[in-house]
């Protein structure tokens, strides 16, 4: 929906300007390096130290996000001058959020012992949590947050920031960016008495931003080349602000700044706590490549390091911290396939592409990439080579429960009962399920137990349904 009322919106803007003037002293000393987010779920990934080399000397980037407070990571972090955000894990928050000797015994226990010859400066509480179902952790977030910063204070890690990473899906209205509104679940009872905790700490609006999402859900309307910061011509006016925007990034921040002006905070700073591009995905995840990867983190990079800062139209000129997402491809990663690919280097260290976080350009130039088609075919969903049988057998009564006669053809006497094979019977209901419903958002995915092929696994008078892209 359009705004309601362009005065609104720009009484929103002027507020959020005149404050960013205001506060100009009070953000000098916030830096433009740019940092990576590093992630443990592989199996097969460098150790801490190997990593800490790879971060420092490969990547060069000037700070490094964890989704936990790892002792051998933040031990490998010791000495460096890289600066560390560390994360209290989501199922804290709630015995957190109501006993305070709780907190103060994990910041003594996994925090202190590094402090300060590891440069901690920033804790987030949970990741993401208000984007899951768990409401008792929504309403426990801010006194947990509120209980950190004092365990915190009581250990005398005093130069360590409280924050909350938080996803696009906060808001209930986004476009266009002047009427960003925060969900009317969460906006009250959560985000109120946050932006009052981080705006009276001087904390940060830690955001995930991934252009990628809302482009391959809707690449018909969005154009590629506006998402990945290569649009020349391209733009779009807010009609609500005036603001004009080269680039979907900028739409979605500002959505964000917009949302928690009309809560009556409009001067928090924003921290991209996570963007990216994925490097790979499944065959029917458009754009998920390594040319397009390379595209928009070399150009987000070139942006957080612009001199003079670039900010976006809601706030110009002003520096957005960062953390790219992220050091590896994680192979344990749960999802679709592009979740185990947003890495910039693969488990064996070496580079999926050319990419330097300080901005750093080879002299010859990057290395040039193929740029691949997208996939044009048909596509099969079947069992993963390594699934766990008995979980197997659960996820085939799930699919052969939904649907119009979504297994009668591997029912007895029917033209794919024969061979009577756990794996070939789940294979041919995982295909059914997913040529039925991937249009209404069914996925080839089952937990972990299935996998995309486009090798026809149809035999004889068996012929597998399938998805056509």
């Amino acid at each position: 929906m359009w705004p309601s009322g362009a005065m609104a919106a720009m009484g929103y803007l002027r507020l959020c300007l005149v404050a960013a003037l205001l506060i100009t002293f009070c953000r000098a000393e916030i830096s433009s390096k740019v940092g990576i987010n590093y992630g443990q779920l592989g199996n097969n990934l460098p150790s801490p130290i190997h990593s800490v080399h790879l971060i420092k000397s490969h990547l060069k980037a000037g700070r490094v996000k964890l989704y936990d407070a790892n002792p051998h990571i933040l031990r490998a972090l010791r000495g460096t001058d890289l600066v560390v955000s560390v994360m209290l894990p989501n199922n804290f928050i709630n015995p957190f959020s109501s006993n305070q000797s709780l907190a103060d015994s994990w910041i003594e226990s996994n925090l202190a012992p590094f402090y300060p010859t590891t440069k901690i400066r920033y804790l987030l509480v949970g990741n993401e949590i208000l984007s899951l179902p768990d409401k008792t952790a929504w309403f426990n977030l801010v006194p947990a947050m509120r209980r950190i910063k004092a365990a915190l204070k009581r250990h005398g890690l005093n130069k360590v920031k409280v924050g909350t990473s938080m996803a696009m899906d906060v808001l209930e209205a986004s476009y266009p960016p002047s009427n960003g509104t925060f969900r009317s679940d969460i906006a009250v009872r959560v985000i109120e008495p946050m932006l009052q905790f981080l705006n009276r700490t001087k904390s940060f609006y830690f955001l995930d931003v991934y252009p990628y999402f809302p482009w391959s859900g809707d690449p018909y309307n969005i154009n590629l080349e506006y998402a990945m910061f290569e649009s020349k011509n391209i733009t779009v006016t807010d009609p609500g602000s005036g603001l004009v925007y080269h680039n979907l990034f900028d739409q979605m921040v500002d959505a964000n700044i917009f949302a928690m002006a009309r809560l009556g905070y409009p001067d928090i700073r924003v921290w991209i706590a996570e963007t990216g591009w994925p490097n790979g995905g499944d065959y029917d995840q458009i754009g998920a490549n390594i040319y397009n990867a390379a595209t928009y983190n070399r150009n987000i990079v070139k942006r957080f390091l612009s001199k003079p800062p670039v900010g976006t139209p809601a706030r110009p000129g002003q520096v957005i911290p960062s953390f790219i997402f992220a050091l590896y491809n994680e192979n344990q990663k749960t999802g679709p396939g592009t979740e185990r690919h947003f890495g910039l280097l693969y488990p064996n260290g070496t580079s999926v592409y050319e990419i330097q976080l300080n901005g750093d350009v080879p002299k010859r130039g990057y290395k040039p990439l193929p740029r691949p088609q997208p996939y044009k075919g048909r596509i099969w969903c079947i069992v993963a080579e390594k699934a766990n049988r008995t979980a197997v057998v659960g996820a085939l009564a799930y699919a052969c429960s939904q649907g119009n006669k979504t297994c009668e053809a591997i029912q007895p006497g029917k033209e794919c009962y024969r061979p009577n094979s756990l794996v070939r019977h789940a294979s041919y209901a995982f295909s059914a399920y997913w040529s039925q419903f991937k249009k209404q958002g069914g996925t080839c995915y089952f937990d972990g137990l299935a996998s995309q092929t486009i090798v026809d696994p149809s035999y004889g008078s068996c012929k597998f349904p399938s998805v056509t892209l």
